[in-house]
């Protein structure tokens, strides 16, 4: 019997490129492979990249350079590039660096069997289209037992041209995929051991799939997921607040297994940036749609994004955004400095300086820092529910993630993975919470 071909993947970036190195690794099973931790080991290596972060593209061929030994040890290793660097910059890829045999980009890697086989004939492969049928049809079905959480790619692409982002250029227009679909893939996931999935997106908000009955909005879509037997838990990620509807705000306070959990980007607090940014509301629009939703839901966790130092920021437009920030109190939150993305409206504009950058993300992060620990000492004392997941560091130990996605640890409970517990916090650290099964 033919020993199976190794597959390494090294997955940049966000949750939904989580989910493709899934679907990927499910796709070049068709063919032969299975999945390994160790890049000396494998016969394929793909990078599946994200153009998100500064210098995105320098880090892959970075990236690229490091795998050379590896090339050189074995000529007949693979080695792919996908995501979105891929898409927006594969033929260049290919031009600079020689060891690539594949490049495939986020809406077609559903080709990258053909694509393999291919290349396996001494040929390069390039795929970077905008394919009009849909990926997700044309990938291969599993039945692998899987853990208790799982991701699933509702909507893709985005119609809001944010003057910072590169997503419309590398994932395309928005797109959602049709209810009835979803339905069939979360359930085949609860079958499969699943209790929690978070639903993903560009713009999961504007999630708009056809349904049995016309249209349905992501509150639809949501309701008819809580109904799913052994499927215990939903989240979403990552909502515009202009797609922040009234339904949804209501799923929140009437579907028990929506998690108190919301990430909501505002990006700034300034209204003067907000317009710049083409972000299309003003910061009291946000604010106002923070106390809709934590009137109906009480107990929300709040997360967000915030870009400091966007070109023509001044002074007093920080200081709005670090208002809106003592305004709502976060429970975590992502901040970064503005970078240029090649291609988009704002990297063309006077760039701050990077002294101003520093000082103002410094300033940002201390007083999300601080609001995240007082969100987690808060919790101590008190019960939530906690799905586990995995054995933690320590013997005896399991972690998992309570209802507000805090990380909790529970020692010496006899726990299986996919168990849900009411745990007693007893103890907050910088990134988990110690706990008691109560």
């Amino acid at each position: 019997m033919t020993a199976p071909r190794k597959l390494f993947i090294k997955t940049y970036g966000c949750q939904m490129n989580v989910y493709d190195s899934e679907r990927m690794a499910e796709a070049l099973g068709a063919s032969g492979y299975v999945t390994t931790e160790r890049p000396e080991e494998a016969d394929m290596i793909l990078l599946n990249t994200c153009h998100i972060r500064e210098k995105a593209s320098e880090k892959v061929f970075s990236e690229l350079g490091r795998l050379k030994p590896l090339k050189a040890a074995n000529p007949d290793l693979k080695i792919g590039v996908a995501g979105c660097v891929a898409q927006a910059e594969g033929a260049e890829i290919l031009r600079r660096a020689p060891l690539v045999d594949l490049v495939v980009g986020p809406q077609t890697y559903h080709r990258l069997p053909a694509m393999e086989a291919e290349i396996r004939k001494g040929n390069r492969a390039l795929d970077t289209d905008f394919p009009t049928e849909d990926k997700f049809d044309n990938l291969p079905k599993t039945r692998a037992k899987r853990g208790p959480t799982a991701f699933l790619t509702v909507q893709e692409g985005c119609d809001k041209f944010c003057a910072f982002c590169v997503v419309p250029y590398t994932r395309g227009a928005e797109v959602s995929r049709p209810a009835t679909r979803l339905l069939a893939e979360a359930r085949d996931l609860a079958d499969r051991g699943v209790r929690e999935i978070t639903l993903l997106g560009q713009n999961v908000n504007a999630y708009h799939g056809a349904g049995p009955d016309g249209d349905w909005s992501l509150a639809r879509l949501i309701r008819g997921l809580a109904r799913i037997d052994g499927l215990a838990r939903i989240r979403y990620t990552t909502s515009h607040p202009n797609d922040m509807t009234d339904d949804l705000i209501e799923a929140h306070g009437l579907e028990p297994k929506l998690m108190p959990y919301l990430h909501l980007p505002v990006q700034s607090g300034s209204d003067r940036i907000l317009k710049a940014m083409n972000r299309k509301h003003t910061a009291d629009q946000y604010l106002g749609l923070i106390d809709r939703l934590r009137a109906a839901r009480p107990d929300l966790l709040l997360s967000g994004d915030f870009i400091v130092g966007f070109p023509g920021e001044s002074d007093a437009d920080f200081e709005a955004t670090m208002d809106l920030v003592r305004a709502v109190g976060y429970g975590q939150a992502y901040s970064f400095k503005y970078s240029a993305r090649p291609g988009t409206p704002a990297a063309d504009r006077p760039q701050l300086s990077a002294a101003v950058l520093d000082e103002r993300l410094q300033r940002l992060q201390a007083l999300l820092s601080e609001q995240q620990r007082a969100a987690q000492e808060a919790m101590v004392g008190h019960e939530v529910g906690v799905l586990f997941e995995k054995p933690g560091r320590m013997p005896g130990q399991m972690v998992g993630k309570s209802d507000h996605l805090h990380a909790v640890h529970v020692a010496g409970a006899d726990l299986q993975p996919g168990a849900i517990r009411r745990v007693r916090i007893t103890g907050s650290a910088s990134h988990s919470l110690a706990g008691a099964l109560a």
